[in-house]
């Protein structure tokens, strides 16, 4: 979206970042709860903010800000494809926190305001971190604008500190640690080390490690993050057997995952489809998910859920299981796409 003309100042340039969906490939939803994970971002889709010095500080709605509707059933089905809120209220919380964080660390900002606006083509609440890839690319602009440095660990707390404790949203780690690292990265949530040193052990890979990757996803079916998290969490603090038990088995796949990975042994599909079996076995897999889940299971192909829901992402072993699991998609009004991994 442009930025209006009235902001513009002759002698300023404008900024121009991107963040990226994650996909989470094991281990979650453990992360939230001191996990490990393994997740990657990919440039199919993207956030994009572009920021421009002005007079006033402006944030610039996009399109899913709408408030004008030529029917009851539009803004019926706009609430259902992106939910109550836009990205307005994350892009002000992401400035609040930064603010705050330079503050509490003596960093002096420039006496300067800028106009902000952003766009994203992530299909919304499918469980592709599509929010804090807004965040993450606000963050990213704020930051070369004002000429800030915030290293990677650090930079993805106040991301994540954006929506959990800025705006009350259930969320983990994984989502801003891939966005910020803009790689496939391997995340030990460890508390001993997270309460020693505030962040986990993060290590970036080549995604030539990986094998064969597909995504699919459905429009409509995902409740949104915060639903998945908020459950587990009161499950997790009352001390629930099978949501610690489900944990630690989480945490056990993701290293043999990784083991494999390190190896040179792509064969990982047991590992995803366990993943999710474990996870259906705590919690509540709507219909619809699960109709995503078998169809892809039904092609051969192994399959668990990119995040909370609503995406399915798993591995095939050639381009005639890959072409039967696009068939088995397009039977139940589902997509599938073969990420493109950032590096």
């Amino acid at each position: 979206m442009p930025l209006p003309q009235n902001t513009y100042f002759p002698f300023s340039f404008m900024i121009e970042t991107t963040a990226y969906p994650r996909a989470a490939l094991i281990g979650n939803p453990s992360d939230g709860y001191f996990g490990k994970t393994i997740a990657f971002t990919f440039k199919n889709f993207e956030a994009r903010v572009q920021l421009e010095e002005s007079k006033a500080l402006q944030i610039v709605p996009c399109e899913r800000e709408n408030l004008q509707f030529s029917s009851v059933s539009h803004l019926t089905n706009e609430v259902k494809q992106y939910g109550y809120y836009g990205g307005v209220r994350l892009i002000k919380a992401a400035i609040k926190t930064l603010v705050d964080y330079c503050s509490e660390h003596n960093i002096k900002l420039a006496d300067k305001n800028f106009t902000l606006s952003y766009s994203s083509s992530i299909p919304g609440r499918l469980g592709l971190a599509g929010s804090s890839a807004i965040v993450t690319a606000a963050m990213k602009g704020m930051m070369e604008f004002y000429g800030i440095d915030i290293p990677r660990p650090i930079l993805a707390n106040l991301i994540l500190a954006v929506e959990k404790k800025e705006l009350n949203i259930g969320a983990g780690l994984q989502d801003r640690v891939a966005q910020v690292y803009g790689r496939p990265v391997y995340m030990n949530f460890d508390k001993t080390g997270m309460d020693a040193q505030g962040y986990g052990e993060y290590i970036s890979f080549d995604p030539a490690l990986l094998p064969n990757i597909y995504l699919a996803y459905r429009n409509n079916l995902a409740e949104g993050s915060e639903m998945t998290h908020n459950d587990l969490a009161k499950r997790f603090a009352n001390g629930d057997a099978a949501v610690l038990d489900a944990i630690e088995k989480w945490k056990a796949l993701t290293d043999e995952l990784w083991r494999r990975l390190n190896k040179g042994n792509k064969n990982i599909g047991d590992l995803i489809d366990r993943n999710f079996d474990i996870r259906k076995s705590v919690c509540v897999i709507s219909e619809g998910n699960m109709e995503l889940i078998s169809a892809a299971r039904a092609s051969g192909a192994s399959a668990k859920f990119t995040g909370s829901g609503g995406a399915t992402i798993g591995t095939y072993t050639d381009e005639a299981m890959y072409e039967k699991l696009v068939k088995n998609m397009m039977a139940i009004n589902a997509s599938v796409i073969k990420p493109i991994i950032t590096e």
